[in-house]
């Protein structure tokens, strides 16, 4: 998903820079809550402030709510779903290509000399050979540390300029209040069942570092082991189909708010899944646009960003190796990565198409 937008808001739409971007994906690691989303909320908030990160995160979340409310309907009334594994094979490839065509034209910016080309190389390295949540923040933190080290005496990029500080300020009291206002009528209908969903989902997002998958271990305990809202065979297969919709996998969810209370759990299970940490990042952002010249901060992000793309690189390898060892799944790969490098078409024909390639040839 970070791959989508990075290609949309900076290579096609060029709102921001790849520096910009590879800025927010490193906060969005350092924080609680699902990566992606916070990186369209940092995205948004860059562009229009406060406003404009409620209306990129909500953007962001609402097909794939729309979608998994649909199938969580179609699930609790008749069933099982039918199965579509062939065209979520074709899918991988292609996400793998998004990814390495993401890593590769950040790279292109960030990794200017041996050094940098190093720092990425070991996130590479330490990501893909031990993995997990305290190996990316080691890798951040260690990254920011070195760059600390090796460009502290050397001269920062330009300044940017900053938006007008009243604007800025309104706009994030607006972020900080949506969520809420969103929230309000839905507590006419079983407050008690509403607010707990609210208050359960909301304490867990505030909690979840490391995106979605770190996250299942423990939404799983809670509402299946403490709640008791779903069983087990429908946690499990409600995890499966926030895998196959698009967006963050925590749009799962919502589907978890559709079982205990209908459309109005789905709506305060996901808002309360989602709206803290955007906050989160959006408060941290702010306080990143006024630190980010000092010569301090500037020097450990020339190492973070390398690291980031060193990282990008090997979760493009993670997801690679879950395609279907097939000379077909190398031939997706080749011609999504071919697309979207040399002819710069959309990430969003890209999936489709593969999708259809997938239906075809598995």
């Amino acid at each position: 998903m970070i791959a989508v937008v990075q290609n949309v808001v900076v290579e096609r739409r060029r709102l921001l820079g790849h520096q910009d971007m590879l800025d927010g994906i490193s906060l969005a690691q350092l924080l609680p809550g699902p990566i992606a989303v916070n990186v369209c909320a940092y995205v948004g908030y860059r562009l229009r402030g406060g406003a404009g990160a409620f209306v990129a995160a909500a953007a962001a979340i609402l097909p794939a709510f729309a979608l998994i409310v649909a199938l969580a309907y179609a699930y609790f009334r008749w069933g099982e779903m039918p199965a579509v594994s062939r065209v979520f094979q074709g899918f991988v490839p292609a996400v793998a290509a998004i990814i390495v065509g993401a890593a590769w034209n950040m790279g292109r910016k960030a990794v200017t000399e041996w050094r940098a080309g190093a720092i990425a190389a070991a996130a590479f390295a330490v990501l893909l050979g031990i993995g997990g949540f305290y190996s990316t923040l080691a890798v951040i933190l260690g990254a920011g540390l070195i760059g600390w080290l090796l460009f502290r005496g050397e001269t920062g990029v330009a300044a940017r300029k900053r938006a007008a500080p009243g604007r800025r300020s309104r706009a994030h009291e607006f972020l900080l209040a949506a969520p809420l206002a969103g929230v309000a009528p839905l507590l006419a209908f079983e407050p008690s069942v509403l607010g707990k969903l609210f208050a359960v989902f909301a304490g867990m997002s505030v909690v979840l570092f490391g995106g979605g998958y770190v996250f299942i271990p423990l939404i799983q305990e809670i509402v299946v082991d403490t709640h008791h809202w779903v069983t087990p065979r429908e946690f499990v297969d409600g995890i499966a189909l926030g895998q196959i919709t698009p967006g963050p996998i925590l749009v799962s969810a919502a589907f978890i708010g559709y079982k205990v209370a209908g459309l109005a759990g789905a709506a305060v299970a996901t808002v309360g899944i989602f709206a803290p940490p955007a906050a989160i990042m959006v408060g941290a952002a702010h306080v990143l646009e006024r630190i980010k010249h000092s010569k301090a901060i500037v020097a450990a992000f020339q190492g973070i960003r390398p690291a980031v793309v060193g990282m990008i690189f090997a979760a493009a390898v993670i997801v690679g190796q879950t395609a279907a060892p097939v000379w077909y799944s190398a031939a997706i790969f080749a011609a999504a990565l071919v697309a979207l490098v040399r002819f710069k078409v959309e990430a969003v024909w890209i999936i489709p198409a593969a999708g259809l390639l997938g239906l075809v040839l598995y």
